[in-house]
């Protein structure tokens, strides 16, 4: 079920910003043509009209389910596995780098499966005339250039999602804890439901502006790789230089920190929804405190 929460978190947040993630990525590849996000739009609205920002959205939505799928459900196997391996004791001392491993675990697996819809999107949206849809895209991509087509992408592509996914979940999991500790007035169990939700959406929103600023470099990389037939990721980062690699980060902070938050509060919605498990900010355990000396 927690896969599931994945699948709809993912997909139809990602789907929904489907004409920024556009105008983001031709930004990064064409920066003369499109110089800025609303001139990007004003661009794509005289050349291709209002069904032009929906191009890609069908690679969108398949590649971001199957990632969803496999993030949130691999983020919860592997944070299990790993507590229990270090024990009550050091799974809440080093509760920081568990959310970090766990993740970047979740996130490898979870590239594989996007990296194939990724590669198509970034075809369809930043080459004109390349396709319009990805059952055309699809095809045409493989007579080129085989299977190649669909991963040559995946290294960059972890480069970019690895990071992002470890400050995702980390610094989502530590705001929380901040928030409850800091500025919610009441404990988290006075709290209601929607009082929980709306920490929730906070909590996904700061995590989300700084995940778009660690995997922005990378992002540039896979956006303009994608597009090209040939290059290599470290061809392109030279090319795109220190300036060049930041192109487009407005609208990638607008869209990231917005999707991050609705993500998390769709994945807590659905864990809301079918009663499952949401365990509160982590406490210290008691064998710990007796050790610190910190119970009376």
């Amino acid at each position: 079920m927690c896969g599931f929460g994945g699948i709809l978190s993912c997909g139809i947040t990602h789907t929904a910003v489907v004409p920024l993630d556009l105008v983001k990525c031709r930004i990064q590849v064409d920066p003369q043509k499109y110089k800025s996000i609303f001139n990007g739009f004003s661009v794509t609205l005289k050349e291709d009209g209002v069904r032009g920002l929906a191009k890609g959205w069908a690679p969108t939505f398949i590649g971001y389910s199957m990632q969803g799928l496999c993030k949130f459900g691999f983020y919860e196997v592997f944070k299990i596995l790993y507590s229990n391996m270090l024990g009550e004791e050091n799974a809440y001392l080093w509760r920081t780098s568990l959310y970090l491993a766990a993740s970047a675990s979740a996130e490898f697996f979870a590239d594989i499966a996007l990296a194939p819809m990724e590669a198509a999107k970034v075809r369809i949206q930043t080459q004109p005339g390349y396709a319009n849809t990805l059952r055309q895209a699809a095809p045409k991509m493989y007579a080129e250039e085989g299977i190649w087509a669909f991963y040559k992408g995946v290294a960059p592509l972890w480069m970019r999602q690895i990071p992002y996914t470890m400050m995702k979940f980390a610094c989502f999991e530590r705001t929380v804890e901040a928030l409850y500790k800091y500025v919610v007035p009441k404990p988290r169990s006075e709290c209601t439901k929607g009082e929980q939700l709306v920490v929730t959406f906070v909590a996904g929103y700061i995590a989300g502006v700084f995940c778009a600023i660690v995997s922005h470099p990378a992002d540039s990389v896979v956006s303009v790789l994608n597009k090209e037939k040939g290059s290599t990721a470290v061809e392109v980062l030279k090319r795109l230089g220190p300036k060049g690699v930041w192109k487009g980060l407005t609208a990638r902070i607008i869209m990231i920190g917005t999707l991050t938050a609705l993500q998390w509060f769709i994945y807590d919605s659905v864990k809301v929804y079918f009663r499952l498990p949401r365990p509160p900010p982590p406490d210290m355990p008691e064998s710990l405190k007796k050790k610190l000396g910190l119970t009376q």
